[in-house]
């Protein structure tokens, strides 16, 4: 079978816990003579938001980590996009050794604010000049950090399709981005693919990827609405459900929750970071997650300007270098047939040797 499935790699959501991180910089954050200064601008969704923000916070701090006594490392958070650009300029005026902005939508502020300062080194999540999320000049001082989160969605999509005993599973949005349908490609396509392989006709709620259209709550903050959105599918025979949608997601994992407790037995996929870990209240119900490599990305594009190594360009996270992986099974793991984890990884070895691609597009 040919998989069809478009690749916008994935920019898109969700984090490990960041412990300690919620708050504003403190001043033992800012420079000091002789050391390195790592700087992050947050987008709108926090720095505790248990996504991108976060992730990449993560490996900013991992990055200091290496060498506190050389390295330090801050953040401005924006609560609109109205303040990216006033936060990547006081960054410049600090003089900080790498400026990491978080998220596509920080596209134009961040390659506007390279052009004006070639000698300033950048790092921009989620956002490259392949996707054409950066338009302009290629500016050599942006190191452009994507995921193609197709491939393990594709194997996400796989697993919900086994795991079901409806035979109805469910995925939704936050909001109608390429960082976020690329996840549900590849969700659909494996589950297609598991109804070829096993003759089963497996049906997906919420997505389609050949006509790309499907539900989306509109914003990644308003857990009600994904717990509302969630309860619609668990009526409609949904036995696992993937949300796409950063904090949303705990709503799905809400409503999963209340499900369970009236004897439904109704799972759920976290989506970029191992949820097992960032929403660890909720392990219990959650089959897999579907993970970017954002916090080691991060920490390497800062470490490459504390070395002196940094040369721009593009990182792609993949399943072959660990930028986009399933997490483990954790408390589900012996509910998990051998068999079908046997598939999984036969699938995963398929798609890192290239016999099964789900990427028909160039990167984003």
């Amino acid at each position: 079978m040919r998989v069809t499935t478009r690749v916008v790699l994935g920019f898109g959501l969700i984090a490990l816990l960041a412990a300690g991180c919620g708050s504003s910089p403190s001043s033992s954050s800012t420079s000091t003579s002789g050391k390195f200064l790592g700087c992050m601008v947050t987008d709108t969704g926090g720095i505790d938001d248990k996504s991108f923000n976060q992730s990449s916070w993560e490996g900013m701090k991992a990055a200091a980590a290496t060498d506190p006594s050389k390295i330090q490392v801050t953040y401005l958070p924006s609560t609109t996009s109205a303040d990216y650009a006033s936060n990547i300029s006081t960054f410049v005026g600090r003089k900080c050794g790498i400026i990491v902005t978080v998220g596509f939508l920080m596209a134009d502020a961040t390659e506007a604010a390279a052009k004006a300062n070639p000698h300033q080194k950048f790092a921009i999540v989620d956002c490259s000049y392949a996707s054409e999320c950066l338009s302009g000049t290629k500016e050599t001082n942006i190191d452009q950090l994507v995921f193609n989160t197709v491939q393990d969605g594709f194997l996400g999509g796989y697993l919900a399709a086994g795991m079901s005993k409806t035979h109805i599973v469910a995925t939704y949005g936050g909001e109608d981005f390429g960082t976020v349908t690329i996840y549900e490609d590849g969700f659909w396509d494996g589950v297609q693919y598991y109804n070829t392989q096993h003759h089963t006709n497996v049906t997906v709620l919420g997505w389609n990827e050949q006509t790309q259209k499907g539900d989306f709550i509109g914003n990644f903050t308003d857990v009600g609405a994904g717990q509302s959105l969630t309860n619609t599918y668990i009526g409609e025979g949904a036995d696992v459900i993937f949300p796409v949608a950063g904090g949303v997601g705990l709503g799905t994992a809400k409503a999963i929750q209340t499900a369970d407790a009236a004897g439904k037995h109704v799972l759920m996929e976290w989506v970029d970071t191992d949820g097992c870990i960032s929403a660890a209240q909720y392990c219990q119900y959650m089959l897999t997650s579907v993970t970017k490599g954002i916090t080691q990305a991060v920490k390497t594009a800062v470490l490459s300007a504390v070395n002196g190594t940094f040369s721009g360009g593009t990182y792609i996270g993949t399943l072959a270098n660990g930028g986009a992986v399933l997490s483990p099974y954790h408390d589900l793991a012996s509910q998990v047939p051998a068999s079908l984890q046997a598939e999984i990884k036969t699938l995963e070895q398929e798609i890192e040797a290239g016999t099964i691609s789900p990427a028909t597009k160039s990167p984003v």
